[in-house]
C-alpha cells in the first residue's frame, strides 16, 4: 500500500535528518521510499541538496508551502509511486501551522480516494518539550503548541540526548498533554526507533481531525508577524591553498549567531551547506542563539571553489535580518579572502511587518 506522510514540527526538531534516516532505513528494510523538501524560497534548498549528497531519493518543492500547491504535490506523489515508492514523506516550512487542514484535507477533497494518508506526524525534540513543560511562555509558544495539537503521531526526536527515564517522562507528558496523538521516541542520528516509526506510518492512517487552532486569527497573526525567512546562494573562489572550508562554514554560522543575539533576536534554525565541483560537501546547523553550532558533515579535503547555500528562519524583522546575515556573510568571507558571486538572495517576512 502506497503511503504519504507530512512531517510537521518546529525549526530544529530534526525533520530533514529524520526524513533522510527514515527514507534510507525503509528502503533498506521494507520497500522503496522517497522524501520531498519543501520551503518558501527558490530552488536549490540546502536540505534537498544535502539529502541528495547523502544518497537519499529526494526532490524539492519550492516557492510555496505544499499547503497551497496540492496539484503539484499530487503530481510529485504519482511520479514517485510510478517508480515503485511505497512511502513518501514531505516536510513543510518550519512555521507550517495549518498543514493538517491544507495538505491532508486538500488532497482528500481534490483527489478523493487517490492517496493513502499516513498519520499526520509532528516532530519535537527535548529542548522544546522542556520549554513547554516549564510553562514559562514565550513569543513562539503558540506555534510550538499548535503544531502538536494537530498531530496524529508525535515523534520525540533526539532521544540519544536523554536518559531512558527522561525519555519516558517526556513521552508521558506528551501523551497527557496531547491525548489525541500517539507518541514515540526516536533518534534519527543513531537510528533507534526508526522501525517503530516506519511501522506507525505504514500501518496507521490519518484521523483527519480538524482541531480548532485559531488559524488566521489574532494570536496566529501576532506570532507570524515576528518571523522572517532568509535564503542566500553564492559562489566562492578561494585564494589560498590552506583554506579550510569546514572551518569557514562554522565561523560563518557562529558570526551570524553573535550578530542575531546582539540585536536581541532569535534564530531557531540556520542551515549552511557548501560543496565543490568534485562532489565533496559540508553542512553546519545553528539551532538558536543559546546552542553551539552543530557540524553535520565536513569536507574530506581542501577546497578551491565552493557553492554555498544558506537558509535561515528567525524571529526578526526581515529588513534587519537581511542586513545582519548578508553583512556577516560578506565580512566572514573577506576574513577568509574569498571572492564572492551572489546569484540569489531572498528575505521576506511571514506576516505584515513594519
Amino acid at each position: 500500500m502506497n503511503k504519504f506522510a507530512v512531517f510537521s514540527g518546529f525549526l530544529g526538531s530534526g525533520k530533514t535528518t529524520t526524513m533522510m534516516a527514515l527514507t534510507k532505513y525503509h528502503t533498506a528494510h521494507h520497500g522503496k521510499a522517497a522524501m520531498i523538501s519543501n520551503d518558501l524560497g527558490g530552488k536549490g534548498l540546502a536540505d534537498n541538496r544535502y539529502a541528495q549528497f547523502g544518497g537519499c531519493n529526494a526532490s524539492e518543492i519550492t516557492n510555496e508551502c505544499i499547503c497551497y500547491v496540492n496539484e503539484q504535490l499530487a503530481d510529485r506523489l504519482r511520479a514517485y509511486y510510478a517508480e515503485g515508492c511505497e512511502l513518501v514523506v514531505s516536510d513543510i516550512p518550519g512555521f507550517g501551522v495549518g498543514a493538517l487542514d491544507h495538505v491532508y484535507h486538500g488532497l482528500s477533497e481534490k483527489f478523493p480516494g487517490q492517496f493513502n494518508l499516513a498519520p499526520f506526524t509532528v516532530l519535537t525534540e527535548p529542548k522544546t518539550v522542556a520549554h513547554l513543560r516549564s510553562g514559562k511562555g514565550g513569543d513562539l509558544d503558540y506555534l510550538l503548541n499548535t503544531q502538536l495539537v494537530e498531530a496524529d503521531l508525535i515523534v520525540l526526536n533526539k532521544r540519544d540526548l536523554l536518559s531512558p527515564t527522561e525519555v519516558e517522562e517526556d513521552l508521558a507528558w506528551l501523551r497527557q498533554q496531547y491525548p489525541e496523538a500517539e507518541a514515540i521516541a526516536i533518534s534519527a542520528l543513531t537510528g533507534e526507533g526508526l522501525e517503530e516509526l516506519s511501522q506507525a506510518l505504514m500501518t496507521g492512517s490519518a484521523s483527519m481531525r480538524r482541531p480548532d487552532i485559531g488559524y488566521g486569527g489574532p494570536v496566529f497573526m501576532e506570532a507570524m508577524t515576528k518571523l522572517s525567512e532568509y535564503y542566500l546562494q553564492y559562489h566562492a573562489t578561494v585564494c589560498c591553498n590552506d583554506f579550510d572550508g569546514s572551518a569557514y562554514l562554522r565561523d560563518l554560522a557562529e558570526a551570524v549567531q553573535t550578530a542575531i543575539a546582539a540585536g536581541g533576536y532569535e534564530i531557531p534554525h540556520l542551515k549552511l551547506l557548501a560543496w565543490t565541483a568534485e562532489g565533496d560537501y559540508a553542512k553546519v546547523d545553528l539551532l538558536g542563539t543559546d546552542r553551539a553550532v552543530e557540524p553535520a558533515h565536513s569536507f574530506t579535503g581542501p577546497c578551491t571553489e565552493l557553492a554555498v547555500v544558506l537558509n535561515g528562519s528567525a524571529a526578526c524583522p526581515y529588513a534587519e535580518l537581511d542586513n545582519l546575515i548578508t553583512g556577516t556573510a560578506e565580512e566572514v568571507s573577506r576574513r577568509y579572502q574569498l571572492e564572492l558571486m551572489i546569484f540569489n538572495k531572498e528575505c521576506f517576512g511571514m506576516g505584515a511587518q513594519e
